[in-house]
């Protein structure tokens, strides 16, 4: 009988989606930190920066597929990037009822002093794993995240 209840007791700490998000959280608030202190900058306004920074031109619904960002939260992020001049959107060449996104010269510039300062945190988060540990993390996030996709419905 108390097999029965202790199965049926979520052991929230040890469940894996939980631990993901947790440390999700807790790894995006620590750059964050970065990000907002010295460029005043969210952490949804750097991802679609960094989507830009890696595919300039694209729409709004493509950044949402890129990262996973809400398209309601995507909007009012464009808009404030738009409003600082860190991005740039225009109707497309090919498609007139589609507009494209870009970094500006100022997001450009942003960016670039993101972007080492990114990686040098990635470096610092990693560091409690041997180069093989990283790259096997590395692969088993590959797999894991493939193998959710080919359980969506």
């Amino acid at each position: 009988m108390s097999t029965d209840t202790n199965a049926s007791i979520l052991k929230l700490e040890r469940f894996l989606p939980y631990r993901l998000s947790i440390l999700s959280n807790k790894v995006s608030s620590l750059v964050a930190d970065i990000y907002k202190d010295k460029f005043a900058i969210s952490i949804t306004e750097w991802r679609i920066m960094a989507v830009l920074g890696e595919y300039p031109d694209i729409s709004a619904d493509e950044i949402s597929t890129k990262t996973q960002i809400e398209k309601s939260i995507l909007s009012r992020s464009v808009s404030r990037l738009l409003k600082r001049k860190l991005i740039e959107r225009e109707l497309a060449e090919d498609d007139r009822r589609r507009s494209v996104i870009r970094l500006s010269a100022t997001g450009k510039s942003v960016y670039d002093e993101i972007v080492p300062l990114s990686y040098e945190y990635e470096r610092a988060l990693l560091q409690c794993f041997s180069q093989q540990e990283q790259a096997q993390f590395s692969a088993l996030i590959d797999q894991l995240y493939e193998h959710a996709n080919s359980l969506q419905v």
